[in-house]
C-alpha cells in the first residue's frame, strides 16, 4: 500500500453533464484507506458515472477526481496504478486461463514478471480452487471471473479498489467468500469504493454508505449507526421523494 496522508479517493464538486443531461453534479465525498464506501441509488443515479470519472474513462465537466492526492484528469496513468477495478462483468479472455489471464494483464498494467508460484497463490487467496487456475476462463462461473481480478488487486497490492455491482448474480456462497475478501483487504488499508444495489451487504461490509439521486448525493451515513431495516426504510424513503 503506497503511503500517503489524506483520503485514498476524494470527489471536489465533481460534475458531469452529458448535453443537458446531469449525469453527476458537484459530488463531494471521501474515501479513506481501509475503508469500504458503499454507494446505492437506482439506476441512472449517477453511481457508474463516478467510478468512470475515477478511473477516467470520463472527462469531468467541473471538479476534481483524485487518487491518494493525485488529479486523476492530470496524471491518469499514476492514479490509475494504484487501482484495481472490477466491474459487474470481469473482461477475460475466454480462450486462456485463469493464470494466463492474470499474467497478461499483470504484463498490461507494467508488472514485470511475477512469478508462477506468486501468481498461484494469489488465485488461490482469491479464493479460486488450484484444479480451475489452468482451466480456461470460457468454463468459469461470474464469481470464479470476479477471483481473477481480486488476484490481479493482490499482486499489485492495490490501495484502491473500485467495484461497480460486483456481487449481482453471485450466489450466495461467492457473495460470501467476495464480502470476506473486501473485509479483509481493507484490513490491510486497502480504500474500497462499492457500488451496489444489496442493502444486506451494505450493512454486513461498509463502514460508510451514500445514497445517490438523479446526479446528487442526497445522504451520507455511517452504517454501523444503522439497522439493515433502518438502511432499506432510509433509501425507499429517498427513492420515493
Amino acid at each position: 500500500m503506497s503511503h500517503h496522508d489524506g483520503p485514498a479517493l476524494e470527489a471536489i464538486n465533481l460534475s458531469k453533464t452529458f448535453g443537458s443531461l446531469h449525469a453527476l453534479k458537484n459530488l463531494c465525498l471521501k474515501v479513506e484507506p481501509g475503508m469500504i464506501y458503499s454507494m446505492l441509488g437506482a439506476n441512472g443515479a449517477g453511481k457508474t458515472t463516478t467510478v468512470n470519472l475515477f478511473l477516467n474513462f470520463l472527462e469531468p465537466s467541473g471538479g476534481q477526481a483524485k487518487v491518494l492526492g493525485v488529479n486523476v484528469s492530470t496524471n491518469t496513468s499514476q492514479a490509475r496504478s494504484q487501482i484495481t477495478y472490477i466491474p459487474e462483468q470481469v473482461a477475460l479472455y475466454p480462450d486462456l486461463t485463469g493464470l494466463e489471464n492474470l499474467t497478461y494483464f499483470l504484463q498490461l498494467a507494467g508488472h514485470r514478471g511475477p512469478n508462477q508460484p506468486v501468481l498461484r497463490g494469489a488465485l488461490e487467496e482469491a479464493g479460486l480452487a488450484p484444479e480451475f487456475h489452468t482451466k480456461r476462463v470460457q468454463g468459469y462461473s461470474k464469481g470464479m471471473r470476479q477471483k481473477v481480478g481480486v488476484a490481479m488487486a493482490l499482486v499489485r497490492r492495490s490501495s484502491v479498489l473500485l467495484l461497480d455491482e460486483p456481487m449481482s448474480g453471485l450466489d450466495p456462497a461467492s457473495a460470501n467468500e467476495f464480502s470476506n475478501i473486501l473485509t479483509r483487504l481493507s484490513r490491510q488499508g486497502a480504500a474500497i469504493f462499492m457500488v451496489t444495489h444489496d442493502l444486506y451487504r451494505v450493512k454486513q461490509l461498509s463502514h460508510r454508505v451514500g445514497i445517490m439521486k438523479r446526479g446528487q448525493l442526497v445522504d451520507e451515513r455511517e452504517t454501523r449507526d444503522l439497522e439493515t431495516t433502518e438502511l432499506e426504510k432510509l433509501y425507499l424513503e429517498h427513492m420515493r421523494l
